[in-house]
């Protein structure tokens, strides 16, 4: 028997969606001091974080959730994420040819689709086992990466967004997308494969729902506090101000922030940071800990009252169609009117999406764009796919 719809998943989804606007429309330090605005101290990094673990939980629900698909199934499953997968790159190659300032996340978000086919049909403990030693050491050898290609490659790193003419240079594509850029593969994959790990447990228990609270607070606090030993008591933050980039950038502030724009070369204590977008394992950890703790208080919250986060939860339900009118619209807004105020253009966006999205769910309907995605999807699973087990847990 099917079981009712998690919206508490969709509720965290809707939580990094709106945190991911607020990161692109409010100024994340003040302008007069330098000093990080609350917007960057809260959402900067934590947000895109959420919204790949929760599609990591995503792909596991659609695979079954805590009682996974046969091999014969997961097979269709494979062929309807992979369509999906490459409906969402088209849509985020559309939007990369937009001019605008913000790091469009959905072409990495489809190629991550894609790694992680592999992995949906593993039992869980290899699952865990995967997802915590992508999460060690992945980051090791970007950094090994990164320094050879820096040096072996100019430019190593795409001028903005992917678009269709990144193909015409495919190593430095390959380069961007997998190490040097804004959301790098290699490290984010870790992202899919924990929530594919949190996907594949009995998200309706409260037991489960209480851990991933309290897991996720300790591993967010503990990374932090693992990163500011290291880097204090030990003395890699010192280190880090004598390297090239720790001598051109403000670190202490950045680290607060984002780190995106630092060059990681030229120290191994760049892994011990857990600064935002870093994308060391102690930053993965610490933001794949917040990830886990909202969901944890998103399950909890809806336990009963599956209604209570509504506005939060139909927003999350169609986060593609939304993600991309809100990428649209902070493209008109800083070309024709950049000096609008920024907390207005937050929270008219803010407001038009929630009525937006309460309004398809009371129709029953789709987003747009989520109803070509999932249509296409079923199209690839074939009619064997309608007809398969169902899970007991819906996405």
């Amino acid at each position: 028997m099917i079981q009712r719809r998690l919206t508490g998943i969709d509720a965290a989804r809707g939580i990094a969606l709106l945190g991911m606007v607020a990161t692109h429309a409010l100024p994340l330090y003040h302008q007069e001091t330098g000093e990080p605005t609350l917007t960057g101290l809260v959402f900067s990094g934590r947000s895109s974080a959420l919204f790949a673990v929760v599609a990591g939980v995503g792909l596991a629900l659609l695979t079954g959730g805590s009682e996974p698909h046969d091999a014969r199934t997961v097979g269709r499953d494979r062929r309807g994420i992979a369509v999906r997968a490459l409906l969402i790159a088209l849509v985020g190659l559309v939007l990369g040819g937009l001019e605008t300032t913000i790091a469009v996340i959905l072409f990495h978000y489809a190629v991550l689709f894609l790694l992680a086919l592999p992995f949906l049909g593993m039992p869980l403990r290899r699952l865990a086992v995967w997802a915590g030693s992508w999460l060690l050491l992945s980051p090791v050898l970007a950094y090994l990466l990164r320094g050879w290609l820096t040096g072996a490659m100019a430019p190593s790193q795409i001028a903005g967004n992917i678009t269709w003419e990144a193909f015409g240079t495919p190593a430095v594509l390959a380069a961007d997308l997998f190490v040097t850029g804004f959301y790098p593969v290699l490290q984010w994959l870790s992202y899919i494969l924990l929530g594919l790990v949190i996907g594949r447990l009995a998200l309706t228990n409260l037991a489960v729902q209480a851990g991933l609270l309290t897991a996720g607070v300790f591993a967010a606090a503990a990374a932090k506090f693992l990163s500011a030993y290291l880097l204090g008591e030990l003395g890699g933050f010192q280190a880090l101000t004598a390297t090239e980039s720790g001598q051109r950038w403000p670190l202490a502030r950045m680290m607060e922030v984002n780190l995106s724009p630092v060059e990681q070369t030229g120290s191994w204590w760049w892994l011990a940071v857990s600064g935002p977008h870093s994308n060391t394992s102690l930053d993965m950890l610490h933001t794949a800990g917040t990830a886990a703790a909202v969901l944890g208080v998103c399950l909890l919250l809806t336990r009963a009252r599956p209604q209570l986060l509504l506005p939060l939860s139909a927003a999350g339900a169609m986060t593609l169609t939304l993600y991309s009118l809100h990428v649209w619209v902070m493209t008109i807004v800083d070309q024709q009117n950049p000096q609008l105020e920024p907390l207005p253009v937050y929270w008219i966006q803010v407001t038009f999406f929630v009525v937006l999205a309460v309004l398809f769910q009371r129709i029953e309907a789709r987003g747009p764009l989520e109803f070509v995605t999932s249509g296409a999807s079923r199209l690839a699973r074939g009619k064997a796919g309608r007809g398969a087990a169902p899970a007991r847990q819906k996405r």
